[in-house]
């Protein structure tokens, strides 16, 4: 016998005031993080050097930090990588100091701490590619933004597009929130994140405006309010699913890929979570809030045909 899942009826645009409220704190408390505290820019983008050791036994971050402190080393960044006895340490670019003496600092007191230790690699990006990253970086997002743009804004009426893209906007603009509140670091690997994060948003909200131009335009009689009542319920539970299914892949990577990985599942876990959210309280509700209405979802010509026939 095949099972059939039971039909949802849920109300969302009933309640869809709580989800106003609920989209003005997060966009207002991301951007007031992004304002104060900033993003925690990596290696990648800031210049600097990578040194990673190994032990054949547990190093002590605290002991490694107190032993680069008394170098005068403060500054430097010290992280376990991959297991307990491989350590990372991240310096910002110091001026007057060579890469070769620079390293051979932080590798005698990470020895003061375990002579066992030995050093893996040593990598240096400098200031100049650093910036050259960053402005790499900005423009894909805005290549990115302009093709989804063009895209959506030839697929749907102007309301809905409108929704689709502010959606998008909300779902990036609350990643980096998060990631700028937890000061998590931003290296290229979330960058590539954020641009996942773009693509799954539009994607999500694309599948629910497919079914609420359909409906639009076999219903009638219906209100704005129940026909995207009924298309968000026709489609929560592929929405449900992709989102899930994802999510599960993202936490694992999350909890069992290590550092190298972090801020990716990072960053994906908040823009899967926040683009299920957006296609519906921010993308649905912007263009029920413009006044979405059948004869918009319309061809001209048969719009006015309509309007001459009707009483």
């Amino acid at each position: 016998m095949k099972f059939v899942p039971s039909k949802t009826n849920f109300d969302f645009f009933g309640r869809r005031h709580i989800g106003y409220a609920v989209t003005i704190f997060f966009v207002l408390a991301s951007i007031f993080s992004l304002a104060t505290k900033g993003l925690n820019f990596g290696l990648d983008f800031t210049g600097g050097m990578l040194i990673e050791a190994a032990s054949s036994q547990p190093v002590e971050l605290d002991k490694v930090r107190g032993a680069l402190r008394e170098k005068g080393l403060d500054d430097a960044v010290v992280q376990h990588f991959g297991s307990s006895s491989e350590v990372l340490v991240r310096m910002p670019p110091r001026e007057g100091v060579k890469q070769a003496e620079l390293s051979g600092q932080v590798l005698a007191a990470i020895k003061g701490v375990d002579a066992g230790v030995e050093m893996r690699r040593v990598e240096f990006v400098g200031p100049a590619v650093g910036q050259e990253l960053v402005e790499a970086g900005a423009l894909a997002i805005a290549f990115v933004l302009l093709g989804i743009l063009v895209y959506v804004g030839l697929r749907f009426e102007f309301k809905l597009a409108f929704g689709a893209i502010q959606a998008m906007a909300h779902d990036v603009l609350v990643v980096l929130g998060f990631l700028s509140f937890f000061q998590v670091e931003f290296d290229l690997a979330v960058l590539a994140a954020v641009l996942a994060v773009m693509g799954y948003s539009i994607n999500d909200t694309i599948v629910v405006f497919d079914r609420i131009r359909e409906n639009f335009l076999k219903m009638r009689k219906a209100s704005p309010i129940d026909v995207m009542n009924l298309s968000i319920n026709d489609t929560l539970s592929r929405t449900t699913m992709t989102s899930l299914t994802t999510l599960f892949t993202v936490v694992v990577l999350f909890y069992m890929g290590g550092d190298a990985v972090h801020g990716f599942a990072y960053a994906m876990i908040i823009g899967i979570l926040s683009g299920t959210y957006s296609s519906i309280f921010v993308a649905a509700a912007l263009a029920l809030a413009m006044g979405l209405k059948r004869s918009d979802l319309m061809k001209p010509e048969k719009a006015e045909a309509e309007a001459d026939q009707s009483p």
